[in-house]
């Protein structure tokens, strides 16, 4: 069952994330692409797991954590950098 269930998420998680690449180049405006960057690193780290899991090897998961710190601290300085114009004070 699950050698079937895995390469199925792993495909439709490759079509969410040629979505997102669609949102961040074609959105409406700036803070839409910001939420489909964010959502891109999210799709990044579930496809990476999955990976983990079909593979059976640890080191997705540990790059799946280093895109999860990244991911934040890049949302939290462009959203600062939207809202003060400057990311270091």
């Amino acid at each position: 069952m699950l050698a079937v269930v895995i390469p199925l998420a792993l495909g439709l998680m490759s079509v969410a994330l040629l979505l997102n690449v669609w949102r961040v180049v074609r959105g409406p405006d700036l803070p839409d692409r910001i939420l489909a960057l964010d959502t891109l690193y999210v799709n990044s780290i579930a496809l990476l797991v999955l990976f983990g899991v079909y593979f059976d090897t640890p080191i997705y998961f540990e790059a799946a954590l280093l895109i999860a710190m990244m991911g934040f601290v890049g949302t939290v300085a462009i959203a600062k950098y939207l809202l003060r114009g400057d990311i270091i004070e």
